[in-house]
């Protein structure tokens, strides 16, 4: 039979209407969320059906029930308008600090400390002891400067803003040299003259690209210089014919002219990173030993924290800092504080790290283990996969990541995923990203790699794999 076109638009009910069978999705979802969605489906439906104008008849042999037709279609966009869309998923990209998949996991005190600042009014400006205002930075201070040697400490929200707070507090309007060696983009397009120009202060250039010399650093000094900065080269190396200038040096050329030396450590760390095979990367405590006045550092990259910038060094200039106006646009919240609390606890006993702090635990692991690990999972992965994918367990090296340490690397393991057609690849590594913990990994020339040195919920991996078989199959 056919049915007019008008009349199915006559047939359209009204919001009412559809509300008035809705009672259930408005107890779960609320009156306002489901009248928006119940006037936009009915808009939708209106207007595909009048996009069809040349048409003056509809085949059908009965009218449709559109109010229940409303019903599940809103109700699964309800479901996915309401859905997290920070889940968490496998890094088994062979980056252990991923700036895109969140950097630093907190250990479960940390976590539990959050959990504990966010259900309960807290002291975080009050001091219980004389019942007056307090200050957020009394619950980390004390730690940090334990385990940095400093005299002072302040905690902003990232090292960037950390940077530019110093910068901002100590040379505005005037002038800074930084080495052209040590211009660095920080990520995401952030690069040190820009964060020196909304500081706003003048950089002065000084040496080349790959040679500086102290004399360079001297000869840019004049009444209008506030400071000497050094910055950390975290997410770059320059090697072959090279000259940079230590530490010690520059500290002492600054104290002859009565300014502070800083210095932006970038991802920063509390430990020596040889005990796990690294190269050694200068510590907190070791750059205010050579004579840094202030250091900054990232919490949530070596540190292993959560995400904020760590200012210490100098008390005259910390109080100097915290006076800045932007220091409030800048501070972190409770739950930073509460975790970055616990996860410096942990650093009081090194021997913990290895057991308790993810990020020491993940750069720790041995080969030799994520191998026996990629061994007992690869007939689980292997047995889902098609015929054309050739899967097995490969050698490979992961990073630790987020500008720390960019040209080391730690030997791994992964499963490793090969086929001759580029499409059926890249959808494996998609279907992959769609699990209910997606899987993200690495995909290069016709292979997906799982590195799995960041793997540590096998269990959950392997339950899932079914999944993951089905939709290849679909």
């Amino acid at each position: 039979m056919t049915t007019s076109r008008q009349d199915l638009l006559r047939q359209l009910p009204s919001v009412d209407q559809v509300l008035h069978q809705a009672q259930d999705l408005i107890t779960e979802w609320g009156h306002q969320q489901v009248t928006e969605q119940v006037r936009l489906e009915i808009d939708t439906l209106r207007s595909s059906m009048t996009a069809q104008a040349t048409e003056e008849t509809l085949e059908a042999e009965k009218a449709p029930d559109f109010i229940d037709q409303i019903l599940i279609s809103i109700e699964v966009k309800l479901q996915q308008s309401n859905a997290n869309s920070l889940i968490p998923v496998f890094n088994l990209t062979g980056t252990i600090l991923h700036t895109n998949l969140g950097r630093a996991i907190l250990p479960q005190q940390a976590i539990d400390a959050i959990v504990i600042a966010a259900s309960s009014a807290c002291n975080l400006e009050f001091d219980l002891d004389s019942g007056q205002r307090g200050d957020r930075d009394s619950h980390i201070e004390a730690l940090l400067c334990e385990l940095c040697g400093a005299e002072a400490v302040t905690v902003v929200n990232n090292n960037a803003a950390a940077v530019l707070l110093v910068l901002n507090s100590l040379a505005l309007n005037r002038q800074v040299p930084v080495s052209r060696g040590e211009l660095v983009e920080i990520g995401g397009s952030f690069r040190i003259p820009e964060v020196m120009q909304r500081a706003p202060c003048q950089l002065v250039e000084v040496g080349a690209t790959n040679r500086t010399h102290l004399k360079d650093y001297a000869n840019a000094i004049n009444e209008q210089t506030a400071l000497l900065m050094k910055v950390h080269t975290s997410n770059f190396s320059i090697q072959g014919f090279t000259k940079s200038v230590s530490k010690s040096e520059l500290a002492t050329l600054a104290k002859e002219h009565g300014i502070p030396f800083v210095v932006d450590l970038g991802s920063g760390n509390l430990i020596d990173m040889a005990q796990f095979g690294l190269p050694p990367e200068p510590t907190a405590r070791q750059s205010l030993v050579d004579g840094a006045d202030l250091i900054t550092f990232s919490g949530d990259k070596l540190l292993g924290g959560p995400q904020c910038g760590i200012i210490a060094g100098r008390k005259d200039l910390l109080e100097q800092i915290r006076r800045n106006p932007l220091k409030r646009a800048l501070r972190v919240d409770k739950l930073t504080i509460a975790a970055l609390s616990e996860v410096l606890k942990l650093y009081r006993h090194p021997e913990k790290l290895k057991q308790a702090l993810p990020t020491i635990v993940h750069m720790n692991r041995s080969s030799a283990d994520i191998q026996a690990q990629a061994n007992r999972l690869l007939p689980f992965w292997s047995t889902v996969m098609p015929a054309q994918f050739n899967c097995s367990v490969q050698p490979c090296d992961s990073q630790v990541g987020s500008g720390a340490l960019p040209i080391s690397t730690l030997p791994s393991f992964a499963i490793s995923t090969l086929s001759k057609n580029d499409a059926e690849i890249s959808r494996l590594q998609a279907l992959a990203r769609q699990l209910p913990k997606p899987v993200i990994g690495r995909l290069h020339d016709k292979c997906f790699s799982l590195d799995l040195r960041c793997l540590d919920d096998e269990t959950q991996f392997i339950n899932q794999l079914d999944m993951l078989a089905s939709a290849l199959n679909a």
